[in-house]
């Protein structure tokens, strides 16, 4: 946990496109930043080390957060041919600023999601091989709405996409409840549409070459005039209205994060890393 000043969340609003909405629904709204690297595992489980991306990009606080945090993580031990051995993966960590107290002007921050996924060896992760981005609803591009859906899909063997859920929507506008209801399904609909024309390459070798299917969660985002030089820029605060977390109907419940996936990119669900004790330690 990390005490923010309130401007770093005025400033996320400030870049943000919110119109007006009902007070309920706009002190829903939360400040986050998804931040990335790598992170390395002893025989035992312990964090021997860690390095993220663009470190000088990321807010000190935040830097400060994730060392904190780390010294309190223990993982599964990974076993390859039956003994423990260490282990390097991809980390992706979804930081959220709230408002704990609407009395202070200042915010909190938590780690709220991660995926932990591969060690980036060749063949032992699934890659895409064709995918087209879904067209942007023009009733939605009207409005200016913007949002990302988070994805879960169910991959054969083949590379196939047999199903296809949207499982958390968060929006970048504001409205009521059911105004936000209508345009999550509005980009929900064509992102679950396209995704189930995508192919993917399997896993070619390591202990998911031979699975019979694939469960993967892939973010799409619908976005109106993307500027790279603002909305994208690597560790800024990004301001949404976070969205429900459904369940897919053919997939085990997961407790598992829907939104601690880089815009894309893809995880693997059920590899890599499996954390032991909490993400955060408030």
């Amino acid at each position: 946990m990390k005490r923010l000043l309130v401007g770093v969340f005025a400033a996320a609003m400030a870049s943000a496109a919110f119109a007006a909405g009902p007070l309920a629904v706009r002190q829903r709204i939360e400040a986050s930043m998804l931040v990335t690297g790598s992170i390395v595992v002893a025989p035992d489980g312990n964090v021997t080390g860690y390095e993220l991306d663009k470190q000088d990009k990321i807010p000190p606080e935040i830097v400060e957060l994730v060392r904190s945090a780390t010294t309190a993580w223990r993982f599964e031990p990974v076993l390859r041919d039956g003994q423990a051995v260490s282990a390097k993966a991809h980390m992706a960590l979804r930081i959220v600023a709230r408002r704990d107290d609407p009395t202070k002007k200042e915010f909190t921050a938590h780690i709220v999601g991660a995926s932990f996924g591969d060690d980036g060896k060749g063949g032992e992760e699934i890659t895409y091989l064709d995918r087209h981005p879904p067209s942007y609803p023009s009733a939605a591009a009207a409005a200016r709405v913007q949002g990302t859906v988070y994805l879960l899909l169910r991959v054969d063997h083949d590379g196939k996409v047999t199903d296809a859920f949207a499982e958390q929507v968060n929006m970048g506008v504001v409205g009521s409840d059911s105004e936000l209801r209508v345009w999550r399904k509005a980009l929900a609909n064509p992102a679950v549409q396209a995704a189930k024309t995508w192919t993917f390459q399997p896993p070619t070798k390591g202990p998911h070459a031979n699975d019979p299917f694939y469960i993967v969660r892939v973010p799409v985002t619908f976005r109106i005039n993307r500027d790279p030089a603002r909305s994208d820029r690597y560790g800024t605060w990004q301001a949404y209205v976070p969205g429900p977390k459904e369940q897919a109907p053919w997939a085990e419940a997961s407790p598992a994060a829907s939104d601690a996936v880089p815009d894309g990119s893809l995880f693997l669900v059920n590899t890599g890393l499996k954390l032991t004790t909490p993400l955060d330690r408030s």
